[in-house]
């Protein structure tokens, strides 16, 4: 583990590798893409290993939304990465004759990526992906709440590359707020609302870009036309993998009446068919990741709303997938982000007031809608604002490379995935070339008699 005094020292020296320019060379980033997949896929074991230590993850649940997200992303950046790095034509206007403009795809230079502990690696590893493919020094500050994923990450990129170019700092916030004291060309925080306040303010310092990923209350709306089987299973799914610790969990769901009672029994029903009559003894769910968490989340608990679940056990850390009725916007549950395996249901009248409860708050960073209903549909896509959204499903809008995915308001901005992450950490440099052919003397002074000619070049 690097020290604070060691931070600056690593710091300088990946600048100093930087401007070597050999980050620039588009083979060399092809083969460290190359490097950085074998090495997740051959420690694939130990990763598992920690992410079941740190949060009791299921080792499908970790292989499906880590492991397997990260090589597809490394995959797809292999096949695109020489078109985005390639020069794009740019058109120049009359004025400029005899020119030609293209548009250049630049690294920034050294980056910081801090990453949160509920999906430690995934959620470290793929804004690195990004970063490498844009030809940066990157240095990556794990969570330290997910201590045993934090000590693989930490092994694999260290036995895979120089410090000077990738480097893993560990440790405790004390690290991760010295880290934010020096400069660097960007920096890409994955975490709660209030800490994300704190990265943007630290990078002011130096006008330091950022990229928030953030969190929020994510509503889910269900339709009285929805396929009353597939919303059940979806949400239950979406809500309680990893114990509900996902930033695009359906928070909180937004029913109409009539379906309301049909879809909390298919919801029970789902549960138990996920988990089994005692969750507790399922090798399928996780755990909350820490002993804070755990105190926080049961305070959320209102035993008389509980209409299913609510056991936990603090020596586990394990909270049961808990469904509430009967909830309004003033409770505490109804505050903040849960991050936790708590559904609170509300109940909506008509679409309109759906929307309007949204509206209200701030913007969430995903939005979910069970509807067969196309009218429906675009109605809610118009008139709500959020990261993304997901229509009869939840979760799954993040898994394709080519949808960029990231915040927007109060839930973050900036976004990756993709090309999305290349361009996060690129500059696009804009290069006009002019001719020597000849010299117009139109725009030179003197200037009398000229305008009438400037005039007509823009009509």
């Amino acid at each position: 583990m690097l020290t604070i005094a060691s931070n600056l020292d690593l710091i300088q020296q990946q600048r100093s590798f930087f401007a070597t320019g050999k980050t620039k060379d588009i083979e060399f980033r092809i083969t460290q893409l190359k490097t950085l997949k074998a090495a997740i896929e051959t420690h694939e074991s130990e990763i598992l290993e920690a992410l079941q230590q740190d949060l009791n993850k299921p080792s499908f649940e970790a292989i499906a939304a880590e492991l397997t997200l990260c090589i597809e992303e490394i995959n797809y950046s292999l096949k695109q990465i020489k078109k985005w790095a390639k020069p794009k034509k740019a058109k120049t206007l009359i004025t400029q004759f005899p020119a030609s403009g293209r548009i250049m795809a630049e690294p920034l230079g050294v980056v910081l990526i801090i990453s949160p502990w509920n999906y430690p690696f995934q959620l470290g590893i793929a804004p690195l992906i990004g970063a490498i493919a844009a030809g940066n020094c990157a240095i990556l500050k794990p969570s330290e709440l997910a201590p045993h994923t934090s000590s693989i990450i930490a092994k694999i990129l260290g036995n895979s590359f120089p410090s000077e170019y990738i480097a893993v700092v560990e440790g405790d916030k004390e690290i991760t707020q010295d880290l934010l004291q020096h400069k660097f060309d960007h920096i890409f925080f994955t975490g709660g609302t209030k800490i994300g306040k704190i990265i943007m303010e630290a990078a002011a310092q130096y006008l330091t870009p950022v990229t928030l990923e953030l969190g929020g209350k994510s509503p889910c709306i269900v339709t009285p036309d929805t396929h009353l089987e597939y919303t059940a299973r979806r949400i239950v799914w979406g809500k309680f993998i990893n114990a509900g610790q996902t930033c695009i969990a359906p928070d909180y769901l937004l029913v109409h009446p009539s379906i309301k009672q049909p879809l909390i029994e298919a919801m029970v029903e789902q549960i138990k068919a996920f988990y089994g009559e005692n969750p507790a003894a399922s090798s399928d769910y996780a755990r909350i990741i820490s002993a804070g968490h755990f105190q926080r989340l049961t305070g959320l608990i209102e035993p008389e709303k509980v209409i299913y679940g609510g056991e936990s056990e603090p020596e586990t850390r394990y909270i049961a997938p808990t469904l509430l009725d009967g909830v309004t916007w003033e409770d505490e549950v109804m505050a903040d982000e849960i991050f936790g395996p708590i559904l609170p249901i509300l109940e909506y009248e008509s679409l309109e007031n759906a929307i309007a409860q949204i509206n209200q708050r701030p913007k969430p960073l995903a939005l979910y809608l069970f509807t067969t209903n196309k009218k429906t549909e675009q109605q809610v896509l118009t008139q709500t604002s959020s990261g993304g959204v997901c229509i009869n499903d939840t979760i799954m809008h993040i898994a394709s490379p080519q949808m960029p995915f990231g915040g927007v308001g109060d839930s973050g901005m900036g976004a990756y995935h993709g090309k999305a992450t290349f361009d996060t950490f690129s500059h696009y440099k804009s290069v006009l070339t002019r001719s020597f052919l000849f010299d117009l003397k139109l725009r030179y002074p003197p200037y009398e008699g000229k305008l009438k000619y400037i005039k007509m070049l823009l009509k």
